[in-house]
């Protein structure tokens, strides 16, 4: 039984947001679907269309909102570039117990906000060799 159902989006870590849109948008032709802050993560994003009119996965990029978030560490120790490689999942909650089951660590009890209203977990990059995987069940 699979635990996803597809790739969602891939996550890169950027200092300035609109600058790193502005680029995205130029250079491949991407568009923002959906941008918003989100406090409890201490992140400002945006999801970018691949190209116009596709239901595929996304490209996020992720800005801190303060210098103690996840993302700030990630760009004070590794530098702008993929910060996590998401899945969509029908139920979090399921899919978090499933992996759990097979020995492998989440970052959070209970699954939390994400973009969009979405629900989110991760699994620990240790068990997931060397990746931040998220698991997404959207809104």
């Amino acid at each position: 039984m699979a635990v996803f159902t597809t790739i969602d989006h891939v996550g890169i870590a950027v200092v300035d947001l609109d600058a790193a849109v502005e680029w995205y948008r130029e250079q491949f032709g991407m568009e923002v679907e959906h941008e918003e802050a989100n406090e409890e993560q201490g992140v400002r994003e945006a999801m970018l269309r691949v190209c116009a009119g596709d239901d595929g996965p996304r490209i996020q990029l992720l800005a801190p909102l303060r210098p103690d978030s996840p993302i700030a560490r990630f760009l004070n120790t590794r530098g702008p570039g993929i910060q996590q490689l998401a899945y969509r999942v029908d139920d979090v909650e399921a899919a978090a117990a499933t992996l759990r089951a097979q020995g492998l660590r989440l970052l959070y009890d209970t699954a939390r906000r994400g973009t969009g209203g979405s629900l989110v977990n991760f699994v620990h990059p240790k068990d997931a060799g060397g990746v931040l995987v998220e698991l997404v069940q959207p809104a």
